[in-house]
């Protein structure tokens, strides 16, 4: 008899929980709440509040959310835009969007800008570093914040992985110019789809007031998505949780269902085909549509047990950072292929972030300007990472189960 169980998901809506596949089954079934509603301003309203802003502007991704932060302060052709290795896509092609040239950095031990090798890239033409706080684990944003004083750039505060991360008490996406933060599938809070977009620090050179008018001029000239794109954003807590996740292990009938869907357009793609050579998709930039809002505003009701489930179990896999929420556990072995497939068979789905320096592994380097060995340290993780589940609804002997696959020892 073949037993069916969840497997451990770490990307496909690994926050989802009943009450998520609930509401997403009611939204889809009241259309003329699609694109306007009310949650749009509740969910605005909640980052304003947390982030003491008057700026703050939600949109369907984490890129669009970027792309309208750099056209905000007036970045385009003949900027460059300091980004680091060991990224997703989804960042340097944005800034390829606004007309300008990305500009890598290499990385620390902590997976984000290295700071000593940050001002060495800064020149003329440069105009802005967008800080990436990779798996929620907070970037040096102080000695960062320094240099970027001291040559007068911008800090974008990339915050996809750490809504809720902190540097000494203070909440990352505080200490830049600007923050974004990203809704995906995958990310501390879920719509599938979805952005953010503040502009927080107050500083004479920013030209603060300016920038907030061009965020909102840039908002208010777009429109929402389409219909369909929405309703595949609808789908994906639906078919992830009810069909493609319990039959994931069951001769990957699971992830055979996954790639059917998609290729039927029922869901979409976490990446594009045309992102892996920068291209911009037309969906980008959209406004967030009241669908995703309100899968968006239900979860953000749930993000501090979120994020404390999470620090748990990364406390039982290791070491954990100070202020970090840890999305994902990164871990470095020395043969993740291998290691990552033999997981899959006892269950068990390990991520990969970030396994090309640039992800995914089909994204063309020379499209997205990134030159091969220019970021060693970033390389080197990249061959080498795995990630470990946090996910929320992770249950004590899951965890146990990937303790013991580790071979490492229960922490009391």
């Amino acid at each position: 008899m073949i037993k069916i169980s969840r497997i451990n998901g770490i990307s496909l809506s690994p926050n989802t929980e009943t009450d998520d596949v609930i509401i997403a089954l009611k939204t889809a079934i009241t259309p003329w709440k699609w694109k306007r509603g009310g949650s749009i301003h509740q969910v605005e309203e909640w980052f304003r509040k947390r982030f003491h802003t008057d700026t703050a502007y939600s949109f369907n991704a984490g890129r669009s959310a970027l792309l309208a932060l750099l056209k905000s302060f007036g970045i385009g052709k003949g900027d460059e835009v300091i980004v680091q290795a060991f990224t997703c896509v989804a960042v340097p092609e944005v800034v390829m969007w606004a007309g300008a040239y990305p500009v890598y950095c290499d990385i620390d031990s902590s997976y984000n800008i290295d700071p000593a090798k940050l001002e060495k890239l800064i020149t003329r033409k440069t105009k802005a570093v967008i800080v990436q706080h990779t798996f929620g684990i907070p970037a040096r944003i102080r000695e960062i914040r320094e240099i970027a004083d001291k040559h007068k750039i911008i800090i974008i505060e990339d915050c996809s992985h750490s809504l809720g991360a902190t540097v000494d008490g203070k909440l990352v996406g505080s200490f830049g110019d600007a923050a974004f933060f990203s809704f995906g599938r995958d990310k501390v809070i879920s719509s599938v789809y979805g952005g953010m977009a503040i502009i927080k620090r107050k500083n004479e050179r920013t030209k603060e007031q300016r920038n907030k008018e061009l965020l909102q001029e840039v908002h208010d000239s777009i429109d929402y998505p389409p219909n369909d794109w929405i309703v595949q954003q609808l789908l994906h807590p639906i078919l992830c949780n009810t069909l493609i996740l319990p039959l994931y292990n069951v001769f990957d009938i699971g992830k055979f269902l996954l790639v059917l869907a998609q290729q039927c357009k029922l869901l979409s793609l976490a990446v594009y085909p045309g992102e892996r050579k920068g291209l911009q998709p037309s969906v980008f930039p959209k406004r967030m549509p009241n669908a995703l809002a309100v899968l968006a505003l239900n979860q953000l009701r749930k993000l501090e047990q979120y994020n404390r489930r999470r620090l748990q179990v990364a406390g039982q896999y290791g070491k954990i950072v100070e202020g970090a929420i840890y999305l994902r556990y990164p871990l470095i072995v020395n043969n993740p292929v291998s290691f990552i497939k033999s997981a899959k068979q006892k269950g068990i789905l390990l991520g990969n972030w970030y396994h090309n320096v640039v992800d995914p592994d089909v994204v063309d380097f020379s499209a997205v300007h990134y030159r091969k060995e220019s970021c060693p340290k970033a390389e080197e993780y990249a061959s080498k990472i795995i990630n470990l589940p946090t996910y929320p609804g992770m249950k004590d002997e899951e965890i146990g189960r990937v303790l013991r696959y580790l071979k490492l020892d229960v922490r009391d």
